[in-house]
């Protein structure tokens, strides 16, 4: 039952598009290609889609969607909480075997699939007998037709088409803050995905959070470049949507659609991996902004490199740190006016440390293995723990891993970081990926940033390999930028300039791309399971 008292309402996010639809009735909410919606025309949208889920699920119920970042993804964070269910963003980059086992070990009622992933999902009423329908979002907007449906299988259009007109609107409220609102699955790279369960409560906290810290308003526009499957965006469905900003959906990331958006719609704010950051920053339609614009990034740390080429676009970068246990950002490299003086250089590194709690967190620590503090020098590494109203509910139907990972009551991340004297911590490596050569650590991420400071170099993985004499050595994979021809022996020699010897790569391998999960993580455990034999170029002395 719905709290009746004057001083205590239960918390949801479904309050942030009642009230813009409120108050901003007719202003621009999203823009996709020819696509149109106001904020009064958005919440309908929202209520429509409830109004049929609502006939077709039960309270707590998992409802998928399988798709880009189009206005269909965006409405269902609204409708599916809104009818009382629980909504499954899924990665659309998983293969049919992946999108099974969630399908399977979420128990989904229902699917909803972008038109132009119905071939990878095949069969899946046949693949997840909890499965009761299968619905196709066809995108005609950009010549993706309705494909043949199989058995089981309707439309977006038919789907609506089942909500009663005569309705009453279901009310924006929920009657506990704790439901779960929503299931994000983790990248399984190093086992199976985990299902990290999102409260309504979680996310309207750390809605909040982005809102302040992205500095978003109302005249806002944001440009989705960030999947809105990855963390439900880091919750900016929610909080563009509670400062009636506008959204602009982006079916894919491309450099001339981002930059088309950003010179024809007069985007101001984005987020993203630092892959994103480089193809706006390496874009041949690349130039000097006319007005301000706001990059938030996580994922891996910005390179220096590409922050300072943004820097003389115009373009703010703000470097935020979390994971998908923790709703996305946890914390953020917020700006001293200090670092003003600095050479660009320094100013740059400053930047792409991790920072400190964000306003709806609580601080960061840097532990040892007794969960007690390192000393804030900067060098001495430990784990970063975390603890606070934007830390998740746990694993769904994973008690033990939910258990593991709140051990001595903080969230225990798996990254490993050293505290600054002033408080900002620093990402250094994840536990599985810090190199141990000849009993030195070795930070795989410092190595990636001397060799990502190359003019020649786009993009560069630095792993862990065994040796028999230092135990591991370090070996570095490069993808050159077009047109630019580099050898690896000019490689090590910038990085030797840069770095103590024995954290120079032995190795250097040129590669076309280097593999990626689908929010922008590099795959090391694929890297490492390379044979570099044909490959190598170079060997350092």
């Amino acid at each position: 039952m719905i709290s009746s008292t004057a001083n205590d309402s239960p918390l949801t996010p479904l309050r942030f598009l009642q009230r813009s639809a409120e108050v901003y009735p007719t202003k621009p909410a999203i823009v996709y290609g020819a696509r149109r919606y106001s904020y009064a025309e958005f919440a309908d949208a929202a209520q429509r889609l409830a109004q049929a889920l609502r006939a077709r699920i039960e309270p707590g119920d998992r409802v998928v969607f399988l798709a880009p970042n189009v206005p269909e993804m965006l409405i269902a964070h609204f409708a599916v909480p809104l009818a009382g269910g629980v909504l499954v963003a899924l990665n659309s980059r998983l293969a049919k075997a992946e999108i099974d086992y969630i399908l399977n070990h979420s128990e989904a009622k229902l699917l909803f699939v972008d038109a132009e992933l119905v071939a990878t999902v095949g069969n899946s009423l046949a693949a997840a007998p909890a499965l009761t329908g299968v619905i196709e979002i066809a995108d005609a907007e950009f010549g993706l037709a309705a494909s043949g449906l199989d058995v089981g299988q309707q439309s977006y259009a038919s789907f609506l088409a089942e909500a009663d007109p005569a309705a009453a609107p279901l009310p924006w409220t929920v009657a506990d803050e704790r439901t779960v609102i929503s299931i994000n699955y983790t990248s399984g790279t190093t086992g199976k995905p985990k299902g990290v369960m999102y409260t309504h409560r979680g996310a309207y906290l750390n809605s909040f959070g982005e809102i302040v810290h992205n500095q978003f308003t109302g005249d806002s526009v944001y440009l989705w470049t960030l999947p809105m499957f990855h963390c439900n965006g880091w919750c900016t469905p929610w909080a563009v949507t509670g400062a009636g900003a506008t959204h602009v959906c982006l079916r894919a990331v491309r450099a001339d659609a981002v930059w088309s958006a950003l010179d024809g719609l007069g985007v101001t704010h984005l987020c993203g991996a630092p892959t994103v950051c480089s193809i706006i920053a390496d874009a041949g339609q690349a130039h000097p902004l006319d007005r301000p614009m706001r990059i938030t990034t996580a994922g891996a740390p910005p390179s220096p490199t590409v922050i300072e080429k943004l820097d003389r676009l115009g373009v703010t970068v703000v470097h935020v740190y979390g994971l998908t246990e923790v709703y996305g950002p946890f914390t953020i490299c917020e700006y001293q006016r200090e670092w003003d003086d600095l050479p660009p250089a320094d100013r740059a590194r400053r930047l792409s440390r991790q920072g400190v709690g964000m306003l709806q967190a609580e601080s960061a620590r840097v532990v040892d293995e007794q969960l007690v503090d390192v000393p804030a020098d900067g060098i001495t590494i430990g784990e970063i723990v975390l603890r606070g109203n934007n830390v998740m509910a746990g694993y769904f139907k994973d008690d033990a891993a939910t258990e593991q990972a709140f051990r001595g009551g903080w969230f225990h991340s798996g990254d490993l970081g050293v505290m600054h004297p002033d408080g900002y911590i620093e990402l250094k490596d994840r536990a599985k990926d810090i190199i141990i050569s000849g009993g030195e650590n070795i930070s795989t991420i410092e190595v990636e940033n001397a060799v990502l400071s190359h003019p020649a170099v786009a993009e560069a993985a630095v792993i862990g390999m065994p040796s028999v004499k230092w135990g591991e050595r370090p070996r570095a994979f490069v993808v050159v930028r077009p047109g630019v021809e580099v050898s690896s022996a000019a490689i090590l020699d910038h990085v030797k300039g840069l770095i103590a010897k024995f954290k120079v790569p032995d190795e250097v391998i040129f590669v076309d791309v280097l593999p990626r999960t689908a929010t922008g993580k590099i795959r090391k455990n694929e890297l490492r399971a390379t044979d570099p034999a044909a490959r190598v170029l170079a060997t350092a002395p």
